[in-house]
């Protein structure tokens, strides 16, 4: 049984606010060590249940931000930038399920650091027609690829979203919103104890299944009539209002790979904060 970690960093244990996850603030120095033991916690739970590897794909911010030095030897790391598919980088490799560790709701919906891809910009990102967070968007590359999504970690509401796009994944909920930049959160060791639990627990619906690949559309809105502007000059990309924008593809991969220029001409956009 060979499972990948999906590894974002905002869902993690404790944290709950931007510079718990910016890279090189104190704070991101503190959270890197409970971030790592939030994997190790579920590599533990996923070899408990009879995982045969596992590989943990960086999927936040710069993706270098696990301490590979305290990484659980039974592991492989795949860190850096640049990856062609991102956040989901290997699930088209043979994989027999996937893990989203540390994910986090959508842009536009509650929930600790809610954002799609933008920490601010986007607003909110349709998947055909449903409002999609990352961890929709990811499962439903996944599923093309035949891997189904055996574990969800990060807030309540994290949780409860992955209910709607990953019905059979298990859930460890390691914090309870309060709101965007608050929350109740378990200790590391209680968090981890979860964690490993819901992992073991997931693995019983580790397994590939026939994937099929599908036309999908996906639809975005941004909080500044520029960044539409800006986007619609990608082939395929259509300008439908002042603030959003959309394109038909022809499979998930094909529509991930364009979401991934979409956010990166939309961010090179962005000349800094005023007023």
């Amino acid at each position: 049984m060979r499972i990948l970690i999906s590894a974002d960093m905002e869902g993690a244990t404790g944290v709950t606010w931007t510079d718990d996850v910016r890279p090189g603030t104190e704070q991101w120095q503190r959270f890197r060590r409970v971030f790592t033991g939030d994997v190790n916690a579920c590599v533990t739970g996923l070899y408990a249940a009879g995982a045969t590897e596992v590989l943990v794909n960086e999927a936040h911010s710069s993706q270098r931000n696990l301490l590979l030095e305290d990484l659980d030897e039974r592991a492989r790391l795949l860190t850096g930038r640049h990856k062609p598919l991102s956040m989901m980088q290997g699930v088209d490799s043979g994989m027999d399920g996937v893990v989203f560790l540390g994910y986090h709701a959508a842009a536009g919906a509650e929930g600790v650091l809610s954002h799609t891809y933008l920490e601010n910009s986007i607003t909110g990102v349709w998947l055909d027609g449903v409002h999609a967070s990352e961890g929709r968007l990811n499962a439903a590359l996944a599923a093309e690829h035949g891997v189904p999504v055996v574990l969800v970690t990060g807030d309540d509401q994290t949780c409860l979203d992955a209910v709607s796009y990953a019905p059979e994944a298990a859930l460890a909920p390691v914090k309870e919103c309060v709101s965007r930049y608050a929350a109740i959160c378990l200790p590391p060791a209680g968090a981890h104890a979860l964690i490993a639990a819901r992992a073991e627990h997931g693995m019983a619906s580790a397994g590939r299944f026939e994937g099929t690949a599908a036309p999908h559309r996906i639809e975005v809105e941004f909080d500044a009539a520029h960044l539409a502007a800006a986007t619609a000059v990608i082939p395929t990309v259509e300008q439908l209002d002042v603030r959003r924008v959309g394109f038909d593809a022809p499979t998930m991969t094909e529509a991930m790979k364009c979401f991934k220029v979409v956010t990166a001409i939309a961010a090179g956009a962005i000349q800094g904060i005023y007023g």
